[in-house]
């Protein structure tokens, strides 16, 4: 039987649309990576600039920077969903209402969440007012533990002997991090320590919120059907209600002397685009990164906040157990995304 008989003439052009696709693919893998590393870094490091940064006249109140996020958050969504609605703003109107408005219940089990995360938002920009962009970038990666305990209480997710590993070696590498350094202690340097345990505080907790709060997301996204982008809006929304809140009870006085958009400027605005958006970009590009990617992500990240922080922010020296405690968690979330089974090739009989 020839192969023409059988089926089996390769079609050139077939192949060559083959090769195309896995050449694009290969392309989308690497603008994911790259665009992960940009979104991470910049928002950490402009973030901790904009709130170090010595300026005359008030500083931007950051409980009012995460309420702005939150409503740009919402226009981006609504941008996309009309996008999906081949730019029809009656097809649009009934997705909100259908999808939103006409399942109330489905829309209030994001209230939860999203007020975890409004939290969690205020908490990085305490800790990123009381810890260096390297030092925070390598405890925060502690939300991978929070995130993997929760998912085996809540999901049932069964975890590698690899994972279980990884997290030891993460927990050690985060503990080497925040270790104190034996260097002779002055007054300044005292306050510096209180405002450092402050940050630390503050980046736990945000741990801790966000492993509970992306776990409980997962699990909703899981048991319906709706897209990612109208579940955003709905956590847009109740964040806009919670932050709004938190402005009231906290800044509610300055808010009413300075204004609601008090010592905002263009890194302020810098700073809530890549807040809002950042999580959008990376819920695009996530599909095309796999965990060893979004773990080389991670350390390059890791990488170049250390080096910003130390070249131009200049609020940063590198111990020798920082760097160690650094690879610990580094190797950590190379470790957690390790699949033993995406290693071997076996032989088709």
């Amino acid at each position: 039987m020839s192969k023409a008989e059988r089926g089996d003439v390769s079609d050139p052009e077939t192949c060559q649309s083959k090769s195309q696709e896995t050449t694009m693919a290969t392309h989308l893998k690497y603008i994911s990576l790259g665009i992960l590393v940009f979104q991470t870094t910049s928002l950490v490091l402009t973030m901790r600039y904009s709130r170090t940064l010595k300026e005359e006249g008030p500083r931007y109140l950051s409980s009012t920077a995460v309420v702005a996020a939150e409503v740009l958050k919402i226009l981006a969504c609504i941008l996309l969903v009309y996008k999906e609605s081949s730019c029809s703003l009656r097809a649009l109107n009934r997705v909100l209402n259908d999808e939103i408005i006409n399942k109330p219940m489905e829309t209030l089990k994001l209230a939860i969440p999203s007020g975890i995360y409004t939290l969690q938002n205020n908490l990085l920009y305490v800790a990123l007012s009381n810890l260096d962009a390297a030092t925070y970038q390598v405890t925060y990666q502690l939300k991978i533990l929070t995130t993997a305990l929760f998912s085996v209480s809540m999901l049932q997710k069964k975890l590698t002997r690899f994972q279980w590993l990884s997290l030891v070696i993460l927990m050690a590498g985060v503990t080497l991090v925040q270790w104190p350094t034996d260097s002779p202690s002055s007054p300044s340097k005292e306050v510096s320590a209180g405002s450092r345990f402050v940050g630390l505080m503050a980046v736990l907790t945000a741990c801790f919120s966000s492993g509970f709060a992306g776990v409980y997301f997962e699990k909703i996204l899981k048991e319906t059907k709706q897209s990612v982008w109208i579940r955003n809006i709905q956590l847009g929304f109740f964040g806009g209600i919670f932050g709004l809140m938190g402005v009231f009870v906290y800044d509610g006085e300055q808010v009413s002397k300075e204004g609601f958009f008090q010592g905002y400027n263009n890194l302020t605005w810098i700073v809530v685009a890549l807040q809002a958006l950042g999580g959008l970009v990376i819920a695009a590009v996530i599909k095309y990164a796999d965990n060893i990617l979004k773990g080389f992500a991670t350390s390059l990240s890791i990488i170049l906040s250390t080096l910003i922080s130390y070249f131009w922010l200049q609020d940063f020296v590198p111990t020798s157990v920082f760097f160690i405690g650094a690879i610990f968690v580094i190797s950590a979330t190379f470790l957690y995304g390790y699949d033993p089974k995406q290693s071997t090739n076996p032989i088709k009989a």
